[in-house]
């Protein structure tokens, strides 16, 4: 291992398979939290279990198992809090499983040994603790997908969207993630009112260079296609682009002639983000 950098990755497991993230591949987070060959010291993944939701349903029981035991053989300690169950004044039964404290406290108490940690979660409620890891040395990224704190975005040394994120969120296709013909995700970085077109880009590959944003440079893991507003649907309002925060689903077609050295992206799907 080249890298003497260590990471720390702390996952909300259910802030981020309520809002966009259910089918996440947590190889795929470890992936791109050590993407400079880092050395994971920690991956905590924090649950909530419903015992008694369990102690009638097999079906859920057997899946909570096999997904814990699934996230156990890729790296990952699984810290399960059980859903305890309460009544409203009107007489309403209703859960709560809250992993927030525990999180913060593990990820404060762990970080005088880590370089880098990586929480995925768009609760805002870690913002504050975004900044207490930077306070103590740590370099602290966020990764999200649906319904993420702005204030949290702000705090953090790098936001990036789990959509962006190669192989983090399957997408139907039998083609690759950047071949031709496959279905990709990125964001309008220009746009041209006049004449009605644009570009995208998005990240072909996981590495170190991230901050490579110009795709004219060799070093860039990003990739830029053309778009032409027609390939937007029907009654989009063209006047929110460019932006960041409209994520675009789109097919990958080779360039449209051979004078021209940008690939096609057709067939655009705006995304929440």
């Amino acid at each position: 291992m080249n890298s003497t950098l260590r990471v720390g990755v702390y996952v909300d497991v259910s802030n981020i398979h309520l809002n966009g993230g259910y089918r996440m591949q947590f190889d795929a987070l470890r992936k791109f939290a050590c993407r400079d060959e880092a050395h994971p010291v920690r991956l905590n993944a924090y649950l909530a279990y419903d015992a008694d939701k369990a102690g009638d349903d097999f079906s859920y029981r057997n899946g909570q198992r096999q997904f814990h035991a699934a996230l156990r053989d890729l790296g990952y300690k699984v810290i399960v809090k059980n859903v305890r169950w309460y009544t409203d004044d009107n007489g309403d039964r209703y859960g709560k499983a809250n992993m927030d404290l525990e999180l913060a406290v593990d990820a404060l108490m762990q970080c005088t040994r880590l370089d880098r940690i990586v929480i995925a979660s768009g609760d805002g409620d870690f913002a504050y603790l975004v900044r207490a890891l930077q306070n103590q040395g740590c370099r602290a990224e966020v990764i999200a997908f649906n319904n993420v704190s702005a204030d949290l975005k702000r705090e953090a040394d790098m936001f990036m969207s789990g959509y962006l994120i190669p192989g983090l969120l399957p997408i139907k296709g039998e083609q690759e993630w950047g071949a031709y013909d496959s279905r990709m995700r990125g964001v309008c970085y220009h746009y041209d009112h006049d004449k009605g077109f644009g570009f995208l880009r998005y990240l072909r590959r996981i590495c170190p260079d991230l901050h490579v944003t110009d795709t004219r440079d060799a070093q860039s893991p990003y990739g830029t296609a053309f778009f032409h507003a027609t390939q937007l649907p029907s009654g989009f309002d063209t006047r929110q682009l460019p932006a960041r925060e409209h994520i675009f689903e789109f097919t990958l077609r080779p360039p449209a002639t051979e004078d021209k050295k940008d690939p096609m992206a057709v067939e655009l799907t705006p995304l929440r983000s």
